[in-house]
């Protein structure tokens, strides 16, 4: 898996790599060289007292060092920029095919997953590899040429070196095959400790509200030592590998010796090719130990390889179409035909035949209690899930269809919940529209009841912001994102209770701007509370996720059971949250007044 990832990702550098074993190649040859021309200098030159067979020759080891030198810094530098460049390649792999991932592919992989196999996985794949590239040819070429060149010098004692790799490559393999285990149980840790600090920063609030900072310490202090317990454990194994390595290089160096010193005593060896053995088992030695430092990385590059191949190997459940529709021939027509969705594995589905049409200039608010499904049907025109049954079609083309880009421009969305990005006031809202003025953007702040609150920020639209919004209130988040929609002027607004977090005079006097600035295009609103939804030119009630009932406000009061029981459920909090005067106190006592009307009917 580890050599496939590279591969592949090292493919678009084939250049740059091949010119580094290039260079490589000549550093290799150089250092190989040297030995032979220093057993020359002792053989030919100092034994005969040949001063000038010495300074020749001394002048040509002095060029081949120079370039041994260049060589090997232009490789090492060639080496880390491909690494380098490799690492940032794989990552944005990674991150692209997360991108595309529909909400299902998240859940599965878990948030604090993907991040630790974008960020932490792909540095170990690229340690390894700016490892590797120092030694992935110059290691093997010194080793094998060292064995050649140590052949011609004298066969029997080189038997020696053939019985050393031997024994390096057994010692490699018993320590190191037993890592594996344990490096895939440490990066299972680091999405754990991943999870656990996101979810203690983000929820710091409840954590402290509810007094739980000794259990969430004790929570993140197991996880952390179970992380240094196994990370102590590889460390230990890992230990041992240098030592022994050293242990076997030193005994097979005393051995060469003792059997070169026999050899020169019998006469069947010369003094000089002894000291070229010694010189060539010394690069074999420099060799092992480029191996060992490389391969000391490779079990957990291996792992890291696994997880990371895990995520681009995952296909999106919400595949891309082979001939996707560039335009839309109904703008602004939203139709939902028998459409339903059941998670993968569920027992009951969560929407069941829902059918809807909404056309440009018309409002439809959805209402419904907790999970019956409101969210979920905004998702499927989202197309962040594809609907199990019937089909979702915008603009007169199924989703599952329509160009991606052309169904962003398209529909716009503000979440119940919205992220704002770590940047400035004007950087955020100009999500919705790269090229809007600031005075686009003031007036999308008027619109969202927003432009008091930013005038009032230190550096107005150049104000900061925090990453998710955190230096705002959420009814401000709110504001924004809404003001952020308003600026893309899509065909289509879903609003998912974006206004719970307002008060109601806010939310009344946001509702009475935005209307005239809509009011062309096709606006779908979820909702829980009936002041909300009253003034819509439609309802629909979801209850279960079907649709129990569809109408005005004063039909449904009438005809659904439904929507007359949420109605009263609210009655007490709407009327007990305002003094009597205001649109919202008006409104709650018509509701009151036509609900108990209707009771007493009834």
């Amino acid at each position: 898996m580890l050599l496939c990832l590279l591969r592949i990702h090292l493919r678009p550098h084939r250049r740059s790599v091949a010119l580094l074993g290039l260079l490589q190649l000549v550093q290799i040859l150089a250092t190989l060289a040297l030995p032979t021309l220093g057993a020359a200098v002792i053989d030919n030159g100092v034994v005969r007292a040949d001063s000038g067979y010495i300074t020749r020759t001394g002048l040509a080891m002095l060029a081949v060092a120079l370039v041994q030198i260049a060589a090997s810094v232009a490789a090492v530098a060639l080496g880390a920029r491909t690494a380098m460049a490799m690492g940032r390649d794989l990552r944005s792999a990674v991150f692209r095919r997360v991108l595309d991932f529909s909400a299902r592919e998240v859940g599965r992989f878990g948030t604090p997953s993907l991040m630790t196999r974008t960020v932490n996985d792909v540095q170990q794949v690229q340690v390894l590899a700016l490892s590797a590239f120092g030694v992935v040819v110059s290691a093997p070429l010194m080793c094998l040429g060292s064995i050649a060149l140590a052949l011609q010098q004298d066969v029997p004692l080189s038997l020696l070196l053939v019985a050393l790799m031997v024994a390096v490559g057994m010692s490699f393999g018993l320590i190191l095959g037993r890592t594996d285990p344990f490096y895939a149980r440490m990066q299972k840790q680091l999405d754990r400790i991943n999870g656990l600090l996101r979810e203690r920063i983000t929820g710091v609030r409840v954590v402290r509200a509810f007094v739980r900072d000794a259990h969430e310490g004790a929570r993140f202090g197991r996880t952390n030592s179970e992380l240094r317990d196994i990370s102590l454990r590889v460390g230990r194994l890992l230990a041992t590998v240098i030592p022994l390595v050293l242990l076997v290089l030193n005994a097979f160096m005393a051995a060469v010796v003792w059997f070169g010193a026999h050899r020169i005593d019998a006469g069947a060896m010369r003094f000089g090719a002894l000291s070229a053995f010694l010189s060539y088992l010394t690069l074999i030695t420099m060799s092992v130990v480029m191996v060992t430092f490389v391969c000391l990385p490779m079990p957990r590059a291996r792992v890291s390889a696994e997880r990371i191949q895990q995520v681009l190997a995952t296909e999106p459940s919400v595949a891309a179409p082979s001939e996707p529709y560039a335009r839309c021939p109904q703008p602004g027509q939203l139709s939902l035909y028998g459409a339903g969705f059941r998670y993968p594995g569920a027992k009951e589905p969560v929407l069941h035949g829902i059918d809807l049409s909404v056309r440009p200039g018309e409002t439809v608010a959805i209402l419904g209690s907790t999970g019956s499904g409101k969210t979920t049907l905004l998702n499927l025109v989202l197309r962040h899930f594809d609907a199990t049954d019937g089909a979702v079609h915008v603009g007169g083309v199924d989703v599952r269809t329509l160009d991606a880009a052309v169904l962003r421009r398209t529909v716009g969305f503000v979440p119940q919940r919205p992220y704002l990005f770590s940047g400035t006031v004007a950087s955020n809202l100009r999500f919705g529209d790269p090229d809007a003025t600031d005075d686009e953007l003031w007036h999308a702040l008027e619109i969202a009841q927003a432009r008091d609150f930013v005038r009032l920020l230190p550096g107005g639209l150049n104000a900061p912001l925090t990453q998710g919004g955190t230096n705002v209130s959420g009814g401000q988040r709110q504001r924004l994102a809404i003001a952020r929609t308003l600026l893309r002027r899509p065909d289509i607004y879903l609003f998912d209770d974006c206004f719970s977090a307002l008060d109601h005079a806010t939310d009344a006097a946001l509702r009475a701007a935005l209307e005239p600035e809509i009011s062309r295009a096709t606006v779908v609103t979820v909702a829980q509370r009936v002041s909300t939804v009253r003034r819509a030119g439609r309802i629909v009630v979801l209850d279960a996720g079907r649709v129990a009932a569809t109408g005005t406000h004063e039909e449904l009061l009438r005809t659904s059971t439904t929507y007359r029981e949420i109605a009263r459920s609210q009655l007490t909090a709407i009327t007990g949250d305002h003094d009597g005067t205001g649109t919202d106190a008006a409104a709650a006592t018509t509701l009151q007044e036509a609900v108990h009307g209707l009771d007493g009917q009834l």
